[in-house]
């Protein structure tokens, strides 16, 4: 535990050519020993203010108070005062608000002046404060840093993802063209296919036709021959002319 030295100085005992109201004095302990440090603090404003002694007093009431500027200022004023008693009060203000290394240099003060078992005991105790807080910042600091690489880590883990999905999506839109210019392809293909069979097929037929065609001249230039042929050789007919009388006897027909 933090002891606290606290000495009221009487201002009759160390001042003897200053007089200070008893009654005023009186009150102002009474005040601080029952734990009005507030009312302690009014009684000494309402003395002598320059007095060193005062001022001592006032500072220890503040401190009590918990109004550590004004004591720290009221300290640094109580010149004339036992000052390894003020450095080591002084030291207790900084270990209250937790500043370490003014706490640790106001103990050091202190003993440079005067051995003392509460300021060794506190100035140890605020080297550990301050070992402590330093621990506590190295591993705030590491937790920070280890934090901030998970961010980036995850950041960049994000981003990869992005960029994957955005290139599955691109792979996908190009499978998908391709698979339309496949299928405008082949349907390219199948009339292209379709119109050769058309052509073939018209082709055939002009081709039959040809042949047909052919034929026919031939079968024309066969006549003609055979007609030409029949012509020159003058070959008798087959056709008979009857006499009027004998129709009547016959019943069947002109014979060919």
């Amino acid at each position: 535990m933090i002891k606290t030295l606290l000495t009221l100085l009487l201002p009759l005992t160390l001042f003897a050519d200053f007089t200070f109201p008893f009654q005023t004095i009186e009150k102002a302990n009474r005040a601080y020993n029952s734990g009005d440090y507030a009312k302690s603090v009014e009684l000494f404003d309402s003395l002598k203010k320059d007095d060193p002694s005062v001022v001592y007093n006032r500072a220890n009431a503040e401190y009590k108070s918990g109004d550590y500027e004004s004591a720290l200022n009221s300290y640094a004023r109580a010149k004339g005062v036992d000052e390894a008693i003020l450095q080591y009060n002084i030291g207790n203000i900084y270990f209250k608000q937790k500043n370490w290394d003014m706490a640790i240099k106001s103990y050091e003060n202190s003993l440079a002046l005067r051995d003392d078992e509460d300021a060794r005991f506190n100035l140890e105790l605020a080297k550990k404060r301050k070992e402590e807080k330093r621990k506590k910042e190295n591993k705030d600091k590491k937790k920070n840093q280890d934090k901030k690489r998970d961010e980036d880590k995850k950041k960049k883990d994000e981003e990869r993802k992005r960029k994957e999905q955005e290139k599955k999506e691109q792979n996908r839109k190009k499978r998908e063209q391709q698979k339309r210019d496949n299928k405008k392809g082949q349907e390219k293909d199948n009339n292209n296919k379709k119109l050769d069979k058309q052509k073939a097929k018209s082709g055939k037929k002009r081709e039959k036709q040809d042949k047909m065609t052919q034929k026919e001249k031939l079968t024309q230039k066969e006549l003609k021959r055979l007609m030409k042929k029949l012509n020159d050789k003058k070959m008798p007919t087959m056709m008979y002319q009857t006499s009027p009388e004998n129709r009547g006897d016959r019943d069947d027909e002109n014979p060919w």
